[in-house]
């Protein structure tokens, strides 16, 4: 994601096909603040991605050549720090499950009002480093070494590839190694501490990051101390270091 400085708009890629909620949205965000480049369908949207720098992308899921499920995959895969937020009239939480999964990192149920969709905007972009953050030690726990400075993820020898809010939630759980730590904490760090919208995104991108991780330690050339991830009905998640690793845990920093 391209960092804006102070006096920088936000740029914004608005992906939307329908002539009245496009215009709606576009004069909202312009006065606002926000630079827009609005296309209609999924391929100029992606090729508006590819030649122009954008932090935002607004994408809706019924698009007339595309599944905006496709775009928004093939978005993440190839800008992995645009915010991806999807609009759309798909409100079943299988919808919203799936979006997520694509590699979204917001999904608004139309119809919405815009003042919902600005305040969504200024959660998220609020939660993005205006700067270079200062630099901190890697968290090691077991095999797998967190650089929350580098935004890199290893496991043994082998560089995990990590979506933003996968990586941003690893990174609060490993400051906290056999800890339990809500689900509002997690909420509140890795997205914002006013989120209102569904709590189902923490969900999926745990199982996105277990995912990740244990194909990682399958594709291994040896065995690795592969930390685990237990569900805490009704309350979070704890990251359980190794039994292997033993007491070294308690070097890891808080």
């Amino acid at each position: 994601m391209r960092m804006t400085g102070a006096k920088d708009a936000v740029s914004v890629l608005f992906i939307e096909d329908d002539e009245v909620i496009g215009q709606h949205v576009e004069a909202g965000l312009r006065s606002n603040g926000y630079t827009v480049t609005r296309t209609r369908t999924g391929g100029s949207g992606l090729a508006e991605a590819a030649r122009l720098p954008i932090d935002v992308v607004l994408l809706d899921l019924g698009l007339p050549d595309v599944d905006g499920i496709d775009v928004a995959r093939q978005l993440r895969d190839e800008h992995p720090d645009v915010l991806i937020l999807i609009l759309t009239a798909r409100s079943e939480e299988i919808d919203v499950i799936v979006g997520l999964d694509a590699g979204a990192d917001d999904y608004l149920v139309k119809p919405f009002s815009l003042t919902v969709l600005l305040a969504r905007l200024r959660a998220h972009l609020r939660r993005r480093p205006a700067g270079p953050p200062g630099p901190s030690e890697p968290v090691r726990i077991g095999d797998l070494t967190v650089d929350i400075t580098a935004r890199r993820c290893r496991l043994a020898d082998r560089e995990v590839e990590l979506r933003p809010k996968e990586f941003e939630l690893l990174a609060v759980l490993v400051k906290h190694p056999g800890q339990a730590v809500s689900r509002e904490t997690l909420m509140a760090r890795v997205w914002d501490e006013n989120w209102f919208g569904p709590t189902k995104t923490l969900d999926v991108t745990m199982s996105s990051l277990r995912r990740r991780l244990q194909a990682a330690a399958s594709a291994a050339h040896a065995p690795v101390a592969l930390p685990e991830f237990t569900t805490l009905r009704g309350h979070g998640y704890r990251l359980e270091p190794p039994a292997t690793q033993g007491e070294e845990t308690g070097d890891i920093s808080r």
